[in-house]
């Protein structure tokens, strides 16, 4: 096996970690008498992708930046193109009953993926960790002054900034607004700046002696329904197929589905509950766009896998500090190694679990 960088492998040395969380959890497993409650520690040192925390056979095949892309999600943009490729994929309010993905391709860098629009602001905090590539149709001026405060931690690659390297192409029968796609293999050799893989894991990933979170104390949570509209409504979903062992998603209108013809599914389904603010004007008609506040801020959190859930809350500091999250009986979760869907509602949405 080739020599792996620090950059390129994630080594994790943690215990096991218990957990408990209310709502959706059951009771905590005890420790019988004389025994201690935290076993030692096997080092796990075996390379890992950064993003989706699973073990790398090919080193040199990771050995770049991650390619982080802006894409529609309204019901006009479908079918979209690379998502079940994508090892993150960020879900964000648009309007105030809509949502815009952020997709980040690292292990896997799909040969077309889309369609790709413009960015929002928490853009900004939710990548600056990875240190990526962003590709995107750019922005109001005061958020793409945002992103250039942040360029240490983002190479923006706007459409028009790589205009006629082939990074970006029309895709044919497509509206202009939904018909912008992006070729990512080609948007990473225009990187200037950022050609290096992340640094650190993204998540807490559970590896070695740790436990998923979820094995140790999650509540039966087969269907998960995520509001992102006004009383509640416009939901996106997810629903646990045991068969696959991962999570099938739906839209608000129906089963969600891509371009090849496949259902978007998902390994880990993480929903951060984050304050939104509606007091900046950046959208073209003028109109009032939710900026989610996730800087030096805090919440709760729904973590789902393999059918089951637990909660606690989150932290995250300056913007390119990576989010903390704490069960709510204190122990740190363990996030299970595969693909994450991560939504962020509002901090009050009232998030339905079927279990």
């Amino acid at each position: 096996m080739t020599q792996i960088s620090r950059r390129t492998a994630m080594v994790v040395m943690l215990g096991a970690a218990g957990a408990t969380a209310v709502g959706c959890a059951a009771a905590p497993t005890s420790t019988p008498a004389g025994e201690s409650s935290t076993p030692t520690p096997t080092g796990d040192t075996r390379p890992r992708a950064p993003l989706t925390g699973e073990l790398v056979t090919d080193t040199e095949a990771l050995n770049h930046a991650a390619v982080a892309l802006k894409v529609s999600d309204v019901k006009a943009s479908h079918p979209q193109a690379g998502l079940n490729q994508a090892d993150i994929v960020f879900v964000e309010p648009n309007g105030l009953a809509y949502t815009r993905l952020c997709a980040v391709f690292h292990s896997q860098l799909p040969e077309q993926a889309g369609p790709v629009r413009s960015i929002r602001p928490v853009d900004v905090p939710l990548l600056s960790p990875m240190k990526p590539v962003f590709g995107n149709t750019s922005a109001a001026i005061w958020v793409m002054n945002y992103v250039a405060a942040n360029s240490k931690y983002i190479e923006n690659l706007y459409y028009m900034k790589v205009r006629g390297t082939g990074s970006y192409f029309m895709l044919r029968g497509r509206a202009a607004e939904n018909g912008v796609f992006c070729h990512p293999k080609v948007l990473l050799k225009q990187a200037k700046v950022m050609k290096s893989p992340p640094a650190d894991p993204y998540l807490p990933f559970a590896t070695g002696d740790d436990q998923v979170s979820t094995a140790i104390s999650g509540k039966d949570a087969i269907k998960i329904s995520v509001p992102w509209g006004t009383g509640n409504s416009f939901s996106t979903g997810y629903t646990y197929d045991a068969k696959t062992k991962q999570y099938l998603r739906s839209e608000p209108w129906g089963k969600h589905v891509l371009i090849d013809g496949k259902r978007v599914t998902t390994d880990n389904v993480l929903v951060v509950r984050a304050k939104w603010k509606m007091d900046k004007i950046f959208t073209g008609s003028g109109g009032k766009d939710p900026v989610v506040g996730i800087v030096n801020g805090k919440g709760t959190f729904y973590y789902l896998n393999q059918g089951k859930c637990v909660t606690g809350t989150w932290t995250k500091g300056a913007v390119n500090e990576l989010f903390q999250f704490t069960l709510d009986d204190g122990s740190p979760l363990k996030v299970a190694p595969g693909r994450t869907f991560f939504e962020l509602p509002q901090i009050d949405a009232k998030v339905k679990i079927t279990a």
